[in-house]
Parts: structure tokens; C-alpha cells; sequence
């Protein structure tokens, strides 16, 4: 399995990589690819626009060769995971068709914007009151938008945690740490069909760059987003959000009572089942 970091941290791309060994065991070996241009870290928007092309062409080399049996994305906003199942498999998977906006949960104990440290460490992003369908195709926990039926496969850290979160209909929620995605969070839940059982994103205080950079606060900070997940919102499930924060979810599984979903990991586990099902004769897409 070759695993793509969408951001130019080989630091991450090694972290990440490790992740994912410890998950698949040897049974599948994990080769870990950096994207050649790009920010550190994917923290709007338009950087997460501009490393799509970048993992289109990662992943294209990465298959060049005709050893690679799988492929995962490992930023939490899925970049070029559409663009590369078309060219790997000769299908597109459904994206999301547009973003909407951020409205604040009643009794928020700090707004969402780009000033202000609310004292509890984490700022509240509830979950858009209007325009949001709450049908739509119902997943079981497995990969359902545009899993491949041909080709590799190629599943991306976002999707695969969200669709093992709400899985049987559990309340989920996210814990992360780039406000300015946002937007861009709520759209994949929306996409994927999961808005009925999505109690909302927590965001923590303070720049992304600087969490990063100091792993204990991170790890506090996260730990004080997911239990607002679920003691305020009511989420049995919490996702964190983010393929840098691999390490820090690993540790918030004994931290925190709740189930705590870590999304290199769970998109492992997709790979597994979508891999298990080729050798077996089983369906790929569920």
C-alpha cells in the first residue's frame, strides 16, 4: 500500500506511514510518498484545492510500477480522491457538491473566528440549522461513495473515518484543529450522507501551526474537544480530524471514555476489507 501525505511535511509523511504499519501488520507492507509542492500543513481551503493535482500526480507514480495494491490519502479533506479513483479505476467517486455555512450551538463556550482563546480550549462549530437534507443513501460503516469496483483501491483518511463513526447510526462527532475548514468539514459529512447523526464539530483554541509544534498542548486541547463532543453534544463516536494529528488520537483512545475514531487507521481498516473482498470474490462496494 502506498500511503500519500497531500502536505510537504516528511516528518508527517513518516508519522503517518508508522501509523499505518502498526495497523496492517506485515501482511501488507506500507511504502509512505510526500507530495512534491505544497504547504506544511492543509489548513484552509484553497491549500487543500491546490494539493488535489499534487496527490493526482503522487498517486499516478506511486501505480506506475504495477506493485502497488492500494492507495490512501492521508489528509482528512480527501484532496484529488475523486480525480485519482477516476484515473486508477475509470470512475469518479461522488464529491461533495458545495459547502455551507458555520452556525454556533446554544450555550457556546467560545465563538468560532479567528481571535479570541476561549478558557475552556476549544471553540464550538454547530451544525448548520438550514439547507442541509437530512436523506439520503444510508451507509453501514463501509466505504458506499464511489468505492472502486475496478483497478485499486483508493480510500482517503476523511471518508473512511466518518463512514466507521456512524456506522449502525451512532451520533458522531469531530474534534479537530483548522477552523478555516470547517465549511469544507460539514460538506463531506453532508456528502456522504450522514447529516442526520452528525452532532457537530469542535474546533480547538489556537493556531494549527502551533499545536503542531508543542505535542503536549495538542493532545490536551484535543482531549478537551472530544469530551465536549460527547458530554455537550451527545456524539458516542468522535473522529479527529486530521492526518497530523495521528499520534495525538492514538493517545486519546485511554484518555477518553467515548470512542475515540483515528482516521489512518480506519482507513486501513477500509483498505483490509476492500483488498479481503477482491481476494475472496466479494463485493467491493456495501
Amino acid at each position: 500500500m502506498v500511503l500519500i501525505n497531500p502536505n510537504s511535511s516528511t516528518a508527517t509523511t513518516a508519522m503517518m506511514t508508522a501509523i499505518a504499519r502498526r495497523t496492517l501488520g506485515p501482511a501488507l507492507p506500507v511504502r509512505g510518498v510526500t507530495v512534491a509542492r505544497g504547504p506544511r500543513m492543509l489548513t484552509d481551503p484553497e491549500a487543500l484545492r491546490a494539493a488535489a493535482p499534487e496527490v493526482l500526480a503522487a498517486g499516478l507514480r506511486a501505480t506506475a510500477g504495477g506493485d502497488c495494491a492500494a492507495l490512501l490519502v492521508a489528509a482528512f479533506g480527501d484532496p484529488g480522491l475523486t480525480a485519482l479513483r477516476a484515473a486508477t479505476t475509470g470512475a469518479g467517486a461522488s464529491g461533495a457538491s458545495g459547502v455551507y455555512g458555520v452556525h454556533g450551538l446554544a450555550g457556546a463556550s467560545g465563538a468560532y473566528g479567528a481571535t479570541g482563546t476561549p478558557a475552556s480550549g476549544i471553540r464550538e462549530v454547530g451544525i448548520p440549522t438550514s439547507g442541509i437534507p437530512t436523506s439520503g443513501t444510508p451507509t453501514s460503516g463501509t466505504l458506499t461513495s464511489g468505492a472502486p469496483t475496478s483497478g485499486i483501491p483508493v480510500v482517503g483518511i476523511g471518508e473512511a473515518a466518518l463512514l466507521e463513526a456512524a456506522a449502525g447510526g451512532t451520533p458522531f462527532g469531530i474534534a479537530t484543529t483548522t477552523p478555516l475548514l470547517a465549511d469544507a468539514i460539514h460538506a463531506r459529512v453532508n456528502a456522504l450522507g450522514l447529516a442526520d447523526r452528525y452532532t457537530g464539530l469542535r474546533l480547538t483554541a489556537g493556531a494549527p501551526e502551533r499545536l503542531s509544534a508543542d505535542p503536549e498542548l495538542l493532545l490536551d486541547r484535543l482531549e478537551r474537544a472530544v469530551r465536549a463532543c460527547a458530554e455537550r453534544d451527545g456524539a458516542r463516536a468522535v473522529v479527529i480530524g486530521g492526518g497530523p494529528l495521528g499520534e495525538a488520537a492514538e493517545a486519546l483512545h485511554a484518555r477518553c471514555a467515548v470512542r475515540v475514531v483515528a482516521p489512518i487507521p480506519a482507513a486501513c481498516r477500509a483498505i483490509t476489507r476492500l483488498l479481503t473482498d477482491r481476494r475472496t470474490g466479494g463485493p467491493t462496494v456495501r
